[in-house]
């Protein structure tokens, strides 16, 4: 059978992953909103509304799916609209879903891993924890292993702490013992890549070594561009300049541990820490590139 990879939302993590390990795929298929040229990737217009005909044919096509479009308001738009067709696609082996360490919430800064409570602190980690649990549901259903890959905060090329330092969006916020998981989007890539070629079924923690303080990370990469860091800011004052999103981040603490993604998926991390990461984007160029189209 010919390898067909569908990617339901060609976003940043889904184009560096095809962009690392898409020749593994006779041919691959991507859905926007708005699609722009992608490489060899046969794009494809779907907005999370009524499926035209031809996502249809490429659903039904598909040996293997990668979910990256996120849950709205009103829930999961690619169960909604797809899961049946999905559901019964007769080639599908494997879906492997990007999904968030936000389910877990606040456990007041100690370490979890996927064995622990999912108490998310705000509505967003409730829809990813929904959609989660809906499509482990339909691969029950179908048969077919599925990968909920966890995601820590995501950095890589034109998405990490020097892009905000120029853009002037680069704050430090002064809350002692906080700290968040992070991830490389290169790492990111190795996990699906992974999930795919073992055809993993379950929960994975997808996160770097050591969780850290945003000002720390911001503080290296001030550092290495050799400007000042922005000042530090009190939650008060953050309350007036972040924007609620922003915040959320703030809500809770957890730190999460990777180790299932090393032992079971075998991923050995090529940045282990913020540091080999905002490093190496340094040296290799942290601005803004489209992965498949170089």
């Amino acid at each position: 059978m010919m390898p067909t990879l569908l990617c339901l939302g060609l976003g940043y993590c889904a184009r560096h992953y095809v962009a690392e390990f898409g020749a593994r795929f006779d041919r691959i298929v991507g859905t926007s909103r708005t699609p722009k040229p992608a490489g060899r990737v046969a794009m494809l217009a779907f907005d999370g509304g009524v499926p035209a005909g031809e996502v249809r044919a490429a659903v039904a096509e598909a040996t293997h799916a990668l979910i990256s479009a996120g849950p709205g308001e009103s829930g999961d738009p690619i169960l909604a609209s797809l899961g049946e067709a999905v559901a019964t696609a007769p080639k599908l082996e494997g879906i492997v879903y990007l999904s968030s360490l936000g389910v877990y919430g606040d456990h007041a800064g100690a370490w979890v891993d996927e064995t622990a409570a999912t108490i998310p602190a705000h509505e967003r980690g409730g829809a990813r924890l929904r959609a989660e649990q809906g499509w482990q549901a339909l691969g029950k259903r179908r048969g077919i292993p599925v990968a909920i890959l966890r995601l820590a905060g995501i950095y890589g090329p034109g998405q990490n702490a020097f892009t905000r330092l120029l853009a002037g969006r680069a704050h430090r916020v002064a809350k002692p013992g906080h700290v968040f998981n992070r991830i490389h989007v290169a790492d990111i890539a190795q996990a699906i890549d992974a999930a795919f070629a073992l055809r993993a079924d379950g929960i994975f923690n997808v996160t770097d070594d050591e969780p850290a303080a945003y000002s720390d990370q911001v503080l290296l990469a001030a550092t290495l561009l050799g400007i000042e860091p922005p000042p530090e800011l009190s939650m008060e004052d953050a309350q007036t300049i972040l924007t609620p999103f922003a915040l959320s981040f703030y809500a809770g603490c957890v730190r999460v541990r990777n180790d299932k993604l090393k032992r079971v998926l075998g991923v050995r991390l090529r940045y282990p820490t913020y540091r080999e990461g905002l490093r190496a984007l340094f040296e290799e160029g942290y601005e803004a590139r489209d992965p498949l189209m170089r």
